[in-house]
């Protein structure tokens, strides 16, 4: 059997975006990609935490990493008494949880569940490690197929010949949208803004529709409006760190501002990915603010005089009058009606 990940290009497979083996995490640096390929390795989840934080994986990289992370703790607890390793493994599901700020609702659910079927594990009496390890990868497959499925279904709203702007790095969802385009025929092209300061679009984006024969075309990130305005792309696509229950869609900073311009140019706007139940309002996300050195310097070199200031908020929140629709594995959504998709009894 095929696995989920098949036809994807080589860092969106399981083992070279985040993956447990040999009693570490490996997890592909991304601040350095395409330039190099370099992984780095975690020996416990505290490094975990510092890698998700510091950048080494983004979009959907941290999301594996922190699962891979709870499967690394669970075997390392895998000899001490039930009650110790269960403190343990809560604690690492804190720790990556919680290191990005605007994503820890979500990441605390996604890693609750790996955490409750480790503790049942214990309370079985089973051997953690590797019914974590099972547990885990179950879900990484499925993750994969919901995005399949999720590229399925932004297809079906897609011309045969179609040009598409993203925005940063929307992971195995951009992946799948144009590895179904290929399958169905459909002649597909991307355009990619750079996504300073770490450049995700241009390193990241540009570099797996390359590898997967997607014709690909990087600008920098205030030449979309332009684009939109000349009607070069046919539909702007992204995912998002966050989709709240009353629409708003929180992404990478840029997203809200070529969102507007789509929107001016009657280009149509869809957002892949899953309505998040732990943010019901927009008032729930926390928006992450970084060093402001980072927006000060373009892959460690710096670009301002000493002395200037910078500021870097990492997301910014687009509201629901600029979404055509919300696309997920279920179906096609209104920004407005994001309560009807948990009321799909197979949603997770």
């Amino acid at each position: 059997m095929p696995r989920a990940d098949d036809g994807l290009a080589f860092m969106l497979k399981y083992e070279n975006v985040a993956w447990y083996q040999d009693g570490v995490v490996r997890i592909l640096d991304r601040r350095l990609y395409p330039q190099a390929v370099e992984f780095v390795v975690c020996k416990d989840y505290k490094e975990v935490a510092q890698a998700i934080a510091d950048m080494v994986t983004q979009s959907g990289g941290p999301w594996l990493a922190a699962q891979q992370a709870m499967v690394m703790t669970a075997y390392q607890v895998g000899d001490q008494p039930s009650e110790r390793a269960k403190a343990v493994l809560r604690e690492a599901a804190t720790s990556v949880a919680r290191a990005r700020p605007t994503t820890s609702e979500r990441m605390a659910a996604v890693v609750g569940k790996v955490l409750d079927h480790a503790e049942s594990a214990l309370d079985r009496g089973e051997a953690v490690g590797p019914s974590t390890e099972k547990f885990v990868r179950e879900r990484v497959d499925a993750t994969y197929q919901r995005a399949r499925k999720i590229g399925e279904n932004v297809v079906d709203l897609l011309p045969d010949k179609v040009t598409i702007l993203t925005q940063c790095f929307a992971e195995w969802l951009i992946g799948f949208t144009l590895r179904v385009c290929q399958e169905r025929g459909v002649d597909v092209a991307l355009i990619c803004p750079e996504t300073r300061p770490y450049l995700q679009g241009a390193r990241l984006t540009a570099s797996v529709a390359h590898d997967m024969g997607v014709p690909v075309t990087v600008v920098t990130d205030n030449m979309p409006g332009y684009l939109l305005s000349r009607r070069i792309p046919d539909a702007f696509i992204c995912a998002a760190d966050v989709i709240t229950l009353d629409g708003h869609v929180v992404n990478k900073i840029g997203t809200y501002q070529i969102a507007l311009a789509a929107h001016a140019n009657s280009i149509p706007f869809y957002v892949l990915g899953t309505p998040s139940a732990e943010n019901p309002s927009i008032e729930s996300v926390v928006i992450e603010e970084r060093n402001s050195e980072e927006v000060l310097h373009a892959m460690g070199v710096r670009t301002a005089m000493e002395g200037v200031k910078g500021y870097y908020p990492a997301f910014d929140i687009t509201p629901p009058e600029l979404v055509g629709a919300v696309v997920t594995e279920h179906g096609v959504f209104s920004p407005y009606a994001l309560k009807g998709y948990w009321k799909d009894e197979h949603a997770m």
